[in-house]
């Protein structure tokens, strides 16, 4: 088993204090700065680690660890001249390093200095074999010699792990310089399937067609990919090829892009393995730094420190894209969700609201704007979000069953129980299995004593999608207890207990049903374990009203409130439970 993090950082403390160094003590003490600097290395602290490898490099600038770290951390800040400058040093260095190779043949791009890019190639620099290939392969391009490119192109194709990548470049690189019918053989070639399962690829190959004046093709290629769930920069492109615009390629306009698409690549499989890495954000960062004006990197290299929780930083990253650029909506959207999660919420919104007035037409936007009112609880505005997107979307696919469940729990939550119930109808509709709308509509109906068979019906189904999920079971058990089936409400509480523990809604809700049983004191102790948990995560939970049951008992509180008494159901059939006995205190 790997060491934690938080065990490893403790190691680490340790360590420096048995030094005698603190991290205010670095700069006399290189052991103390180097555990300072893992610690704020494993905990994606770029900044402080960079401080720390900085001053390591003073008193020693030829340790590889101390040249890797810093290296590292000033690309993940964007400092790209301070990064050069190590890798340059790091280069005449044996053997040579594959992040300093990476470095200086991301330098060499950015400056179009193609003729050195090659000259690093063939003097042993290491970048991994994928973005050795690509690379040469665009800069023999930005040569002007593409017999020689194409042919690289097809060697490194010849690799059954390249195979489709190469062609990919290749591709692009003869739609870069006009030849269409060339990129769509290949494109709608043997890899036609693994192109078109990246957004990327199905971008490039909707352009190549629309410069052949097939743009229906495109449009079905796109509809047939993404269906409605497109982002901002394919929605716009959808609606330039419906009003028939031919639209030009751009997606790689020079030997430059080219190289940023490897870097690119690279960055987005890595972004998608377990846990997000420093690796995939150097390669994001180089990208960006290759081609300035390329969203897409951006939008990567901010959602990875989103993931890492560098929300500053992600923060900076999304708002660095331009209003101009066709990324921007989407780096908007990033922006939002990264102050969502930084716990700066009324941010959140004000960006969206910005963004929902700029571009209105976008219905995710309105989505983002609803679920983050809803959030807040901020209900009646949610739904008012959700009408938005609900118009934006003129034929509702399977995948929208979320819309408009949505706004139909923010209906219900602003006191529109009737506009509720139709769009949690209209979710099943849509997708009729999905057991939180199953969980919702019929816990409703049970809360609101309404259609109970049909409610149970459909808690137990949504049970059945998803029997693991602590909070459905509970509905069922709580369906069992509104009709009097005591023991069968028992039996389903306990489960769900036993899958969500700590959550006090369910606790509250336990104690109700051994009440109803007799069985008091375990009832007493079920509330009483609620009030501990708190109100829980949806706030659903009454903490006066449990309070006033360990006063008075259930039964009174019934009393008090209006409603009618426990009382168990009669025998109503084989899966029917009689009358329960109460059991004694």
């Amino acid at each position: 088993m790997p060491l934690s993090n938080t065990f490893l950082r403790k190691v680490c403390l340790v360590s420096a204090l048995a030094l005698g160094t603190t991290p205010a003590m670095a700069d006399t003490n290189p052991a103390g700065a180097y555990l300072a600097a893992r610690i704020a290395t494993f905990e994606n602290d770029y900044a402080a680690a960079r401080d720390y490898y900085d001053r390591l490099l003073l008193s020693d600038p030829t340790q590889p660890a101390y040249q890797e770290g810093a290296l590292v951390s000033h690309i993940a800040l964007g400092e790209y001249a301070r990064a050069t400058a190590v890798a340059d040093v790091m280069m005449q260095q044996k053997p040579l390093s594959s992040l300093a190779s990476l470095t200086e043949l991301a330098a060499a791009a950015e400056a179009g200095d193609y003729q050195k890019g090659i000259a690093l190639l063939d003097g042993g620099a290491t970048p991994g074999a994928l973005v050795s290939g690509i690379y040469r392969g665009w800069a023999l391009v930005g040569l002007g010699r593409m017999t020689e490119a194409a042919k690289t192109f097809d060697d490194l194709a010849k690799t059954r792990e390249m195979a489709a990548i190469a062609l990919f470049h290749k591709a692009l690189s003869l739609a870069m310089v006009g030849d269409y019918e060339g990129a769509d053989e290949i494109l709608s070639g043997r890899f036609a399937d693994v192109f078109h399962s990246t957004r990327r690829g199905v971008m490039a190959h909707a352009e190549v067609l629309s410069q052949l004046e097939r743009d229906p093709e495109a449009l079905q290629l796109i509809d047939s990919t993404f269906g409605q769930g497109l982002d901002p920069e394919l929605t716009a492109l959808r609606d330039r090829l419906t009003k028939g615009e031919m639209l030009p390629f751009d997606l790689v306009p020079n030997a430059k892009a080219g190289i940023a698409e490897i870097y690119l690549s690279v960055a987005q499989a890595l972004q998608n393995g377990a846990e997000p890495s420093a690796v995939a954000l150097v390669h994001a960062r180089l990208a960006s730094w290759i081609r300035p004006d390329f969203g897409e990197p951006v939008l990567v290299s901010a959602s990875i420190l989103a993931a890492q929780k560098q929300y500053d930083l992600a923060i900076a990253a999304f708002d660095s894209i331009d209003a101009a650029n066709p990324t921007y909506p989407s780096a908007q959207l990033g922006r939002a969700e990264a102050l969502r999660e930084a716990d700066r919420a009324d941010e959140a919104i004000a960006v969206l609201q910005d963004l929902s007035r700029a571009r209105p037409d976008l219905a995710a936007v309105w989505v983002s704007l609803g679920d983050d009112l809803r959030r807040e609880n901020r209900f009646k505005e949610a739904a008012d979000a959700y009408d938005k997107a609900v118009g934006l979307t003129p034929s509702p696919g399977k995948r929208d069953w979320f819309l408009f469940y949505a706004r139909g729990i923010s209906r219900d939550k602003s006191g529109d129980w009737t506009g509720a119930e139709q769009d949690l109808k209209e979710a099943l509709v849509l997708s009729p299995d999905q057991a939180t709308v199953l969980n919702y509509l019929g816990y409703s109906y049970v809360e609101r004593k309404e259609n109970l068979d049909e409610a149970l019906d459909m808690i137990r189904r949504a049970v059945a999608a998803a029997p693991d999920q602590g909070y459905i079971t509970d509905s069922l058990g709580w369906a069992y207890f509104r009709l009097g089936r005591y023991d069968e409400a028992a039996t389903a509480m306990e489960k769900a207990l036993s899958l969500d523990p700590r959550e006090p809604l369910l606790n509250d809700h336990m104690g109700d049903v051994y009440w109803a049983l007799g069985r008091k004191r375990e009832a007493e102790f079920q509330w009483r374990r609620a009030l501990n948990l708190g109100p829980g995560v949806e706030d659903d939970l009454d903490l006066d009203r449990v309070k006033r049951k360990l006063e008075v008992g259930l039964d009174q509180v019934l009393k008090d409130e209006g409603a009618p008494p426990l009382h168990p159901a009669a025998p109503a059939g084989p899966d029917a439970s009689g009358p329960a006995a109460p059991a004694q205190n």
